[in-house]
């Protein structure tokens, strides 16, 4: 998933960075307001994880701004204000889900996969397609009763197949999946990494639209 990260406190962003990271998600990282919200009016987020108490400008306002813009991301805000008022608040503003800091990282993970599902229409965690089983809860998957073993970035493309599953992907919505990992992207990274799939997966599962993009039937 294409996720992005609004925290302005350096040693938390990068513990969750490399979690979120390591489990096979591309993290766009915003350390304030302004930033959040020119990437949030650019990029397609799977979700977004905002925290409140922003340097330049309140993380509310930033959601009720997205709101009003007709944005609708999945929203999880993740503060340290715990009092019910400021709940309801976040709730009320347009968030989709709230948790307190210190927060467990596996907990976070879940509701972010449980959010996007939702967002995508997919509520399912576990699916048959293509001659393959599918646990997107765990990022893992199954041919035959075999596991087959996936990296981040692969697991990243797939994923977002699998989310659009049945629509064209154009080259530019996966490029933006691997920009996510914070690295440079060659010009033929999605190419690399469709390749490597087929190579695991098998010919006849990631069909190319040529023109168009890549679409997982």
């Amino acid at each position: 998933m294409r996720l992005l990260l609004v925290e302005d406190t350096e040693e938390l962003a990068q513990s969750v960075l490399r979690f979120l990271r390591a489990e096979g998600h591309a993290v766009d990282h915003a350390p304030d307001a302004a930033t959040a919200e020119e990437a949030m009016a650019t990029t397609d987020y799977a979700c977004v994880i905002l925290d409140l108490g922003l340097p330049d400008r309140s993380g509310l306002e930033v959601l009720r701004a997205r709101r009003r813009a007709g944005d609708r991301t999945p929203v999880l805000i993740a503060t340290a204000r715990d009092q019910i008022t400021d709940r309801i608040a976040g709730l009320d503003a347009g968030a989709d889900d709230y948790v307190v800091k210190p927060f467990d990282l596996r907990e976070l993970s879940a509701r972010l996969r449980a959010h996007a599902r939702r967002g995508q229409g997919l509520p399912e965690t576990r699916i048959a397609i293509a001659g393959l089983e599918v646990d997107r809860a765990a990022a893992r998957l199954w041919k035959a009763g075999d596991e087959i073993r996936l990296t981040a970035r692969e697991w990243a493309v797939f994923d977002a197949l699998l989310g659009a599953r049945g629509r064209v992907l154009p080259k530019a919505a996966l490029e933006e999946v691997l920009g996510g990992f914070d690295t440079l992207i060659e010009g033929n990274a999605v190419e690399v990494y469709i390749s490597r799939l087929r190579a695991k997966l098998g010919q006849g599962v990631i069909e190319t639209r040529r023109g168009l993009g890549y679409v997982l039937p």
